[in-house]
C-alpha cells in the first residue's frame, strides 16, 4: 500500500505559492552595467575552469581510495566555485526548507534544472549523493573525469526501457549504500518560468524505494542562463519541500505530484529574479 505524502507539503505549497517568499534587495545599479558584467564573468570563467582542471587531475589519484574520500575531496571544487561566483560575480543564494530535511536519513532529491548552478550548488545542501546524468557527459575532458570519481548513474538515452531498469536497479543499490540520489526529473535544462515534462523513471525509482522524497525548485536561470556566459548579481532563492512518500504508489500518480508542485513554484521565476537597470 503506497504511503502518502507528508501533510506538511501541501500547506508549505499553498503558503509559500500564496505568500511569495521575501523579496531580495537588488544589488548597485552599477553592477549591472554590461561591460561590468562581462569582465565580472569573464573572472569567474577563468576561475572556475582553472579551479575544475586542478581538481580533475589531481582527484584522480584517489581513485584507489573509497568513495567518501573522493568525494570529500571533489565536492571542495564546488565550494569553491560556489565562494568564487560571490566574489567575482556578486550571485548569492537562500535557501529555504532547508530544516525540514532529515540528513540522518538519505534520499532522493528531484531538482528544477534551469543552469549549471544548482549542479554546483546541491552538494553543499545535502549529504554524499550522486547524480543521475546522460551517459555522454562523463566523456567531456576534466569535467567527465572529475564526475567519474563521484560514482554517478550514467545512462545512454538511446537505450530507452534498458535505461529505465538501469536508473532503478542503480539508484536502489546507491541508496542502499547510503547514499542520495539526485534526479533532474525534466531531464533537461529548462528556461526560467517553464515546466518540463517529468519524464518517467525518477518517479520509477521513486515507486520503489522506501526513502523520503524531496522536490526543489529555484531561480538560477535568471542569474546564470542556459549555456550563457554572463552571470548576473543577486540573490538565488532555493525551495526545499517537506518529505514526500512515494513508495508503492503509481509511478504516473508520483510524476503529477511533482508536476504539480514545480509548477506551484514556478513564481520563483518573477519573483527574486534580476532588476535590469
Amino acid at each position: 500500500m503506497g504511503i502518502k505524502q507528508d501533510t506538511r507539503a501541501n500547506s508549505a505549497l499553498n503558503k509559500s505559492a500564496a505568500g511569495g517568499l521575501p523579496a531580495a534587495s537588488p544589488p548597485p545599479r552599477w553592477q549591472y552595467n554590461r561591460a561590468v558584467v562581462f569582465v565580472r564573468s569573464l573572472l569567474f570563467e577563468i576561475g572556475r575552469i582553472a579551479s575544475m582542471i586542478f581538481f580533475a587531475v589531481t582527484g584522480q589519484l584517489l581513485w584507489p581510495f573509497p568513495f567518501h574520500i573522493r568525494y570529500r575531496y571533489m565536492t571542495q571544487w564546488g565550494r569553491f566555485t560556489l565562494w568564487w561566483l560571490r566574489v567575482t560575480c556578486g550571485l548569492r543564494y537562500v535557501v529555504h526548507g532547508l530544516e525540514q530535511v532529515d540528513k540522518q536519513r538519505n534520499g532522493l532529491i528531484f531538482a528544477r534544472h534551469e543552469s549549471a548552478w544548482e549542479t554546483i550548488a546541491l552538494q553543499s545542501l545535502f549529504p554524499p549523493q550522486v547524480y543521475v546524468l546522460k551517459r555522454e557527459l562523463l566523456r567531456i575532458p576534466f569535467f567527465g573525469w572529475g564526475m567519474a570519481l563521484l560514482h554517478p548513474i550514467a545512462l545512454d538515452r538511446k537505450a530507452g526501457r534498458q535505461a529505465l531498469v538501469k536508473l532503478v536497479e542503480q539508484g536502489l543499490a546507491r541508496l542502499q549504500q547510503g547514499l542520495w540520489v539526485v534526479i533532474f526529473p525534466e531531464g533537461t535544462r529548462m528556461p526560467p518560468g517553464t515546466l518540463g515534462e517529468i519524464k518517467i523513471g525518477g518517479p520509477m525509482l521513486a515507486a520503489k524505494a522506501d526513502v523520503p522524497s524531496y522536490l526543489l525548485a529555484h531561480n538560477a536561470g535568471q542569474f546564470w542562463p542556459k549555456n550563457g556566459f554572463m552571470k548576473y548579481p543577486g540573490v538565488i532563492q532555493v525551495v526545499i519541500s517537506p518529505p514526500f512518500y512515494f513508495y508503492g504508489q503509481k509511478p504516473k500518480a508520483i510524476s503529477e505530484q511533482i508536476q504539480h508542485w514545480f509548477a506551484q513554484h514556478l513564481f520563483l521565476d518573477q519573483q527574486g529574479g534580476r532588476n535590469r537597470h
